[in-house]
């Protein structure tokens, strides 16, 4: 990619979402989202392959409605009230339609459908982009709306999104879909406890990017998309087969790992709210996701050869140290002893 061209999508994206973060105004905050967008879809684009350029094209489309309809709420909202504020949410029509908006925009079910589709079609380090960074704008302005959204609706949204993402992930055989729903059963969890906590939706998000990234990281490094070529990525870097177990158990929710803190504590704020219908079901669902998980470090760290699958030997081959992923592992792992800490500093 040509030089003037990397710099100048690589600032749109990163001052996008602080934008659209820092906006007080509707018209601001939507400008923040185009920004973010529109540099978005060269990076999916680039590699000019056919399934590239169709994972483009879904990108805009969605991206686009979702961005038509935020507009449209925020102005129905002015209308009514006569500010652009974005606090100031107090029509039902207009925030019903914000709502759904911002679903398209996460990837929310039943608004999921373009997500596994556009991260199939990227490079490993935009589908990372697209699961973590991506999602920092829309998630703001959910948290800045929150005292006005519909609580049944978003609990809806929420139990959804977790049994889509955490069903639809049992087949796969494509990591980068099998992460593509594991975001959409985290945003799930995120959703479910936004109007009744925004402090843990903040909490599950920051730990959600950290296991996400390292998970990414780890793809990238190994060279791998399939679950089978797995059986062999052992012979590259045996140390990092064992902590992507371990980042996947934590991705999974177990103890003692990081990924156990935020759903323990919604399951226990949502059991505070008398909510114990949906703290259940969020529990059991999680087993779901837990599976494909398990899948996964099943035919990483189990299944050696000799199997039944024909696959070439790969060389363990030397590699430069990855000082990043050595931070992003320990903190996707091991943060759980510090949960006052960070429930406190939040």
């Amino acid at each position: 990619m040509n030089p003037y061209a990397n710099t100048i999508i690589t600032t749109s994206l990163i001052m996008g979402p602080l934008l659209t973060i820092s906006s007080n105004h509707w018209i601001l905050a939507w400008t923040g989202l185009e920004i973010s967008t529109l540099a978005v879809i060269p990076l999916i684009a680039k590699q000019h392959h056919p399934r590239a350029i169709e994972a483009a094209i879904k990108y805009f489309l969605t991206q686009a409605t979702a961005s038509t309809l935020i507009l449209f709420s925020s102005i129905i909202n002015a209308w009514t009230l006569g500010q652009w504020s974005i606090t100031q949410m107090s029509n039902n029509i207009s925030c019903t339609i914000l709502t759904t908006a911002l679903a398209i925009k996460l990837g929310l079910a039943p608004f999921h459908f373009w997500l596994p589709e556009v991260l199939q079609g990227t490079t490993t380090t935009t589908a990372l982009i697209l699961t973590t960074w991506q999602k920092l704008a829309p998630l703001s302005l959910l948290m800045m709306t929150a005292q006005s959204m519909n609580t049944p609706l978003m609990l809806t949204l929420g139990l959804t999104s977790t049994i889509i993402g955490g069903w639809s992930g049992l087949n796969q055989t494509q990591l980068r879909k099998i992460m593509a729903f594991s975001s959409i059963a985290h945003l799930g969890w995120m959703i479910t406890i936004l109007t009744l906590s925004p402090k843990l939706t903040l909490l599950t998000f920051y730990t959600y990017i950290a296991m996400t990234s390292t998970m990414f990281l780890m793809i990238k490094l190994l060279e791998t998309n399939k679950i089978s070529v797995m059986m062999t990525s052992w012979t590259k870097l045996p140390t990092l087969n064992t902590m992507m177990m371990l980042t996947l158990m934590s991705l999974a929710g177990l103890p003692p790992l990081t990924g156990f803190m935020p759903k323990w504590l919604i399951i226990q704020e949502l059991t505070k709210q008398h909510m114990l219908i949906i703290a259940t079901m969020m529990a059991l669902l999680s087993l779901l996701s837990l599976f494909f998980y398990l899948r996964i470090s099943y035919y990483t760290t189990i299944t050696l050869p000799p199997n039944s699958t024909n696959y070439l030997q790969q060389w363990r081959h030397k590699i430069n140290q990855k000082h990043h992923l050595a931070l992003m592992t320990t903190l996707s792992i091991s943060l759980l002893p510090i949960t006052p800490t960070l429930l406190t500093a939040i």
